[in-house]
């Protein structure tokens, strides 16, 4: 009777797999760039994104023996990122150490061709939004995630995810709208000064 509960619970129970302290370079060397990414559109500083990073990858040594699969790996990576940028963007507002997005230094690297928020005029109304939606729109358009993926992360429902993140894109949709007819107002304004 033992050997068939034995054998019944083996049945039952998939294997389960865990990773070790050997897989983590490897792990960070995979996922640098995901993570890195995430910080530094949440926070717009290179320098802190990549603290943000470094502490993100400490959290994932500790705590590695409890993820269980790639996607596990990356779904936490995602997560434990997102909550921390949340954070830090917290702690700098209380901080009071914000500089303006003007004078922040620019990345040495070239930015991605793809990136959906290259327009320097929508980096900055996404810097504008609130921690969550922007949190909500980076997830949505720099991860490329669906709302579903995006509830998981944020732990909130998916229609407030959808809700949200419609809120979010009318709110950039005014504010660029806004800024592209001041802009054409002002060229406007400046040739009839010429005349």
């Amino acid at each position: 009777m033992a050997a068939y509960l034995v054998f019944r619970d083996r049945m039952t129970e998939p294997p389960r797999h865990t990773f070790a302290d050997k897989d983590f370079p490897g792990l960070v060397k995979q996922h640098q760039s995901l993570v890195f990414s995430l910080a530094y559109h949440f926070l717009r500083d290179a320098a802190l994104a990549e603290e943000l990073a470094q502490e993100v990858f400490m959290q994932l040594h500790r705590d590695l023996r409890s993820l269980e699969s790639e996607q596990h790996v990356e779904y936490w990576l995602r997560r434990v990122t997102t909550h921390r940028a949340i954070d830090y963007g917290r702690r700098q507002q209380r901080e009071r150490r914000l500089i303006p997005l003007e004078s922040a230094p620019e990345l040495s690297t070239p930015p991605r061709t793809g990136d959906p928020l290259l327009s320097e005029s929508l980096r900055k109304l996404v810097a504008a939004l609130p921690e969550r939606l922007r949190a909500i729109v980076i997830l949505r358009f720099q991860e490329d995630l669906d709302p579903t993926e995006i509830a998981k992360i944020l732990d909130m429902p998916v229609n407030t995810v959808k809700s949200r993140l419609h809120r979010s894109l009318e709110f950039l949709r005014r504010k660029l709208e806004r800024t592209q007819t001041a802009s054409v107002h002002a060229v406007r304004q400046g040739s009839e000064a010429q005349l």
